[in-house]
């Protein structure tokens, strides 16, 4: 069903400088929000945008520096091993700060199940972002970043994801929504477990 989410829980890229290069925060401009994330929260919100395309972001904290979340999020080979509902993930072409992903994943809910197929094209900044958008498959829109900031206090980091999703395929907006909702808070969990036991901690 929804591609959307699908390729939420199908995309996931980053980037990597220098920790002093990094966009940095401090305690003293820390938001409740923030504060919040550091606790356990995670944070999803929805919008729609024009032309019916759906704008996602999910945020959440890792108790680890950028380039520890980097080298997780960037095994682009190995992304089917832990995150949910993808089947296929392939590093195609790789250019420096500049690559060609192919994905698929199957996810969706009641009759609304779907398995979907995405070629992105990927912009890195190291460890600070990474830009995607779709070159070819089973969207009219998808698109967005991956941010990572830098929290020097408790030398953790703040990861957020940013979407614009369109299928190209029926699927009603609110199963579109309600999936989004759902499934983007279980990814952003299966990247910090992943960071947290390559780094051998105990998850909690």
């Amino acid at each position: 069903m929804n591609t959307n989410t699908l390729f939420v829980t199908i995309f996931l890229l980053l980037y990597p400088v220098t920790v002093q290069s990094m966009a940095e925060t401090s305690s003293d401009t820390l938001s409740v929000e923030k504060e919040n994330q550091i606790k356990g929260e995670i944070i999803v919100t929805l919008s729609n945008l024009e032309n019916k395309v759906i704008g996602v972001t999910g945020e959440i904290y890792i108790g680890f520096q950028p380039e520890k979340v980097w080298k997780v999020l960037t095994d682009y080979d190995n992304l089917t091993n832990f995150i949910p509902h993808m089947i296929e993930s392939r590093l195609l072409k790789d250019k420096g700060d500049e690559k060609i992903i192919v994905q698929a994943g199957r996810t969706g809910t009641f009759l609304f199940k779907r398995t979907s197929h995405i070629k992105l094209k990927v912009k890195e900044e190291y460890f600070k972002h990474i830009y995607f958008e779709q070159i070819s498959g089973d969207f009219k829109v998808y698109k967005g970043e991956w941010i990572l900031e830098y929290y020097q206090e408790a030398q953790g980091t703040f990861l957020t994801f940013k979407g614009e999703i369109k299928p190209d395929f029926f699927a009603p907006l609110f199963i579109t929504r309600y999936v989004q909702k759902r499934d983007l808070p279980i990814i952003l969990k299966a990247i910090k477990r992943r960071v947290e036991s390559s780094n051998n901690r105990v998850v909690q």
